[in-house]
């Protein structure tokens, strides 16, 4: 594959998933969330489909983890399955392409309730979409995730590009966190914002033009320039992935520290509902994500100094003391909720980007450190593994967990008061991670701070 050789090239491709990442978001979080009447104080006829439950809670609860389970599960094949694609074109563009068109026409059908009221019918139809949409999506995303590894000339570029995309996600949610609110707060219903949003997709179309891959109907040429023509097998692959013991524990930890995050992204909506105006969450989403290049430079300046297990540490450390604090938001005067609310997010913000810069720079690195070595080409399965441990941790936080906090009842309460402990549930999530941290490899713990040649 030819290398992008600019800056400005990197930067441009770094923005390729922020259009699907946004749909993301929006399907899984919000999409998912209206479909339940459940947990909101404010402005309910907006933040949902149609102010009513639309599907059976216990049914759906169930199935969606399960949903959430196979989306970790089928990026294993998939990953096998782009890894291993021969067409004229490469591999790694139609791969792109077969999950991108199923993944757009899914988005706009889950808009679409069959049926006014809570049925079965109704269930199964959002349980397929969702399945459909996360299918394709991860075809599409773990493609373009592989090409990290192969797209640039070396380390320095590779932490670039995570970098890059990491102020892209830094965009895409701010403009989840902060647009989706504010239009919702104007009346528009979640379901037409979804669709303002749509046209982002067009981002997933910079790939089809900037990747330069040779035919492999032949064979794919390795990462010491032969030619390969046996089929890098499901299992062979996989087993690169697995026997490599600092990835699997970084994974471990990884998982943790994503139960945290996504009960964070999936329900701090619900939480703001229940602490004031949900316009409020405008302007302290901002204040957590508006800052995150910022913030980036500076936890690359502590990477190169002190490496990577001691930057993860503080930004798990950071991140779990801004949410702890906001804790006391409800019991604050309204005057000052905003303001020490605002605190909080901006304490937050300095661990936000650099969550999402390690899961590229990882598994990307540890790709094409095995690529060099044995010459495999296998670099989606290292996301692949990766996703399932994200799919299975993020299923349980927002299918289970998140589901139990928001219809929790106690005497005939409106909302569930653990809905008004979410910070603190978050930041042990962290904090669990964070003590986990202290046993990371030597190997991945001074990445950043060593040259590539001197990792054991």
């Amino acid at each position: 594959m030819r290398k992008l050789d600019k800056k400005w090239k990197i930067v441009l491709y770094g923005c390729s998933g922020l259009g699907l990442n946004m749909l993301n978001i929006i399907i899984g979080t919000h999409l998912c969330n209206g479909l339940l009447a459940e947990g909101f104080s404010e402005n309910s006829e907006f933040w949902t489909y149609s102010n009513r439950t639309l599907v059976v809670v216990g049914i759906w609860s169930v199935m969606s983890l399960l949903v959430k389970i196979l989306d970790g599960l089928i990026d294993i094949p998939l990953s096998s399955f782009t890894d291993n694609l021969r067409t004229r074109w490469g591999r790694r563009r139609p791969s792109i392409l077969l999950g991108y068109i199923p993944l757009l026409i899914s988005y706009v059908l889950f808009l679409f309730p069959l049926e006014s009221e809570a049925t079965i019918l109704n269930t199964i139809w959002f349980v397929v979409l969702l399945g459909i949409f996360y299918c394709a999506y991860t075809l599409t995303m773990i493609t373009w995730y592989a090409t990290f590894a192969e797209i640039v000339e070396d380390e320095n570029d590779r932490m670039f590009l995570s970098n890059v995309k990491s102020v892209c996600d830094v965009a895409y949610f701010s403009l989840n966190f902060a647009l989706v609110p504010a239009f919702v707060s104007m009346g528009i219903n979640i379901r037409h914002v979804a669709l303002i949003f749509l046209p982002l997709a067009l981002t997933m179309l910079i790939p089809l033009f900037m990747i330069k891959e040779p035919s492999t109907k032949d064979g794919i040429i390795t990462g010491q320039g032969e030619v390969l023509q046996e089929r890098v097998s499901f299992v062979k692959s996989l087993v690169f992935a697995f026997k490599n013991k600092r990835f699997i524990y970084w994974l471990c930890i990884a998982a943790v520290m994503n139960m945290g995050l996504q009960l964070f992204l999936g329900g701090i909506s619900v939480f703001f509902s229940n602490v004031g105006d949900g316009l409020n969450m405008t302007f302290v989403m901002a204040s957590a994500f508006v800052p995150v290049p910022f913030t980036l430079i500076l936890y690359n300046r502590v990477v190169k100094k002190k490496g990577l297990k001691f930057a993860y540490q503080y930004i798990l450390l950071v991140f779990s003391v801004g949410m702890s604090l906001m804790i006391f938001c409800p019991l604050l005067p309204k005057t000052l909720q905003l303001p020490y609310a605002i605190m909080c997010a901006v304490i937050v913000s300095f661990s936000i980007g650099a969550f999402f810069s390690i899961t590229y720079t990882i598994p990307s690195q540890l790709a094409a450190e095995e690529n060099e070595r044995s010459g495999v080409c296998a670099s989606s399965m290292y996301f692949a593994v990766q996703g399932l441990f994200e799919a299975i941790s993020a299923g349980i936080a927002t299918q289970v967990v998140l589901v139990f906090i928001r219809t929790f009842r106690a005497g005939g309460a409106e909302s569930g008061p653990l809905v008004k402990f979410l910070p603190l549930i978050v930041a042990g999530f962290c904090m669990v991670a964070f003590l986990m941290a202290f046993l990371l490899p030597e190997s991945i713990a001074k990445l950043g701070k060593e040259k590539v040649s001197n990792i054991k």
